[in-house]
């Protein structure tokens, strides 16, 4: 009797996303207590809405469910300018 195992390499990618200090905050706190990196709950979070089958290792929380605001952005939103216009705001 013969075994085969394959390792499949996953090479991991770098994203940078922009987000609520207070939402930031919070998170970090969620993911100290639960011993686990933000990244890897949002790396599960984002699995779990693009998974049909939830096959997860573990349960999304209710908090991190709550960082989706089912807000869509318009398509011909310039975030450029939006952005602009909030450093401008708060660094007057």
């Amino acid at each position: 009797m013969y075994i085969f195992t394959y390792k499949i390499k996953v090479m991991d990618t770098k994203l940078t996303l922009k987000l609520n200090q207070r939402i930031i905050e919070k998170a970090k706190e969620y993911a100290s207590n639960k011993k686990m990196s933000l990244s890897r709950i949002v790396e599960a979070y984002l699995q779990s809405l693009t998974t049909e089958n939830d096959t997860s290792e573990f349960e999304i929380s209710p908090f991190v469910k709550s960082i989706a605001t089912g807000t869509e952005i318009p398509s011909d939103l310039d975030y450029k300018k939006e952005y602009s216009d909030y450093l401008m705001e708060k660094y007057k």
